[in-house]
């Protein structure tokens, strides 16, 4: 347990880069990664892709481009976009929201992967770059993942990266002016250290066989650490 006596409050999220062995984490840049990140997102394929995000659906790259920075400069939002590294291509994105630097807590949203994301540790290392900056760089005490509760494909990620499902708030808020009951999950510091060895397991070399699947399950890998 950690000891809180001396605990003044961790520095605020500030845009970051976090390069991995398959994806690199870049600050959005609206000159440098508005249309890559557009088509990254699947162009107007961009709008089945975030059926539960609380904005209309865009009528274009400008309705895209407006609402991006409305999220950072009127909700703060710090977000960041994932690069391939192997293709050198923006393929998604995620924000670091709602920052209580004063306890320690953060939560990740935003969360986008595009098509080219799909099937690949991509993902996986992106989410494990961007808790491990919030654990293990700024000392957060926890970090918070919410989704629309029917999003069923956010949730069963959130269990994947090792989020604990801790309730639901109902009638949270509205989304597309429909009620959203809203699912909270969180990662705490005392649970990081275990988190962090089995996204470390998972994403080593030794975890692919040779045509680069996965030989053993995230979960598999979490669960045999109990």
């Amino acid at each position: 347990m950690r000891d809180l006596s001396e605990f003044k409050g961790c520095p605020a999220p500030r845009p970051v880069t976090l390069r991995g062995r398959f994806v690199t984490v870049e600050p959005y840049d609206r000159e440098q990664h508005l249309s890559a990140l557009w088509d990254g997102l699947g162009g107007m394929g961009i709008n089945p892709l975030l059926t539960y995000f609380t904005n209309d659906d865009f009528g274009g790259i400008g309705d895209f481009d407006a609402w991006l920075e409305k999220c950072r400069t009127k909700s703060n939002w710090l977000v960041h976009v994932f690069r391939d590294n192997a293709t050198g291509k923006v393929v998604g994105m995620a924000s670091y929201m709602r920052a209580d630097p004063a306890n320690g807590v953060v939560e990740v949203g935003g969360v986008a992967h595009g098509p080219a994301m799909a099937r690949s540790p991509l993902s996986t290392e992106a989410h494990y770059l961007m808790a491990g900056h919030i654990f293990d760089d700024l000392g957060y005490r926890r970090y918070e993942w919410k989704c629309h509760n029917g999003n069923e494909a956010s949730k069963a990620a959130a269990r994947r990266y090792g989020f604990t499902h801790e309730g639901l708030f109902r009638q949270h808020m509205l989304s597309k002016r429909q009620n959203r009951d809203t699912a909270w999950f969180s990662i705490i510091d005392g649970e990081w250290p275990a988190v962090r060895a089995a996204f470390e397991a998972w994403l080593a070399p030794g975890n692919f066989d040779a045509d680069g699947r996965q030989v053993r399950r995230l979960e598999e890998i979490r669960a045999a650490q109990d």
